[in-house]
């Protein structure tokens, strides 16, 4: 156990919590603890009814099932690659400079996916720092 534990502690800050938390939050909607249909971006929930929290979870939950899974963990897998190489290669030694622009890429997925009618918007986002990465 101790393994997992040092290799959890060798992602960089900002990855290693963003990826607990894109597991945490689908485990909770998985085993039932909160309803699935409280962590996704509903927008007329989000406008109207003053449901701040949407866009945040709707960023970590992803719906985990038999016909799912592999892509979650294709994601999960994104997600590590390459925000671990963009947080010590690109900005090595600048974490506000990535968190600002995670937090930029959030706000236009955010801004979007309520035009769009998008429910979930963890893929947008892990997409966005594979783009950044890859230019």
């Amino acid at each position: 156990m101790s393994d997992l534990g040092d290799w959890f502690r060798s992602i960089p800050l900002i990855t290693r919590y963003w990826f607990a938390s894109s597991i945490a939050v689908p485990l909770l909607g998985k085993l039932g603890l909160i309803n699935p249909m409280y962590l996704i971006l509903w927008p007329e929930y989000f406008l109207h009814k003053f449901q701040i929290w949407r866009p945040v979870t709707a960023t970590f939950y992803f719906p985990v099932g038999p016909g799912s899974g592999f892509l979650y963990m294709v994601n999960l897998y994104f997600l590590y690659q390459y925000s671990t190489r963009l947080e010590t290669g690109a900005f090595d030694g600048r974490p506000a400079d990535y968190m600002f622009m995670l937090l930029f890429n959030w706000i236009c997925i955010v801004i979007t996916g309520v035009i769009m009618d998008m429910q979930l918007l963890m893929i947008p986002l892990i997409m966005s720092v594979l783009y950044v990465w890859s230019s």
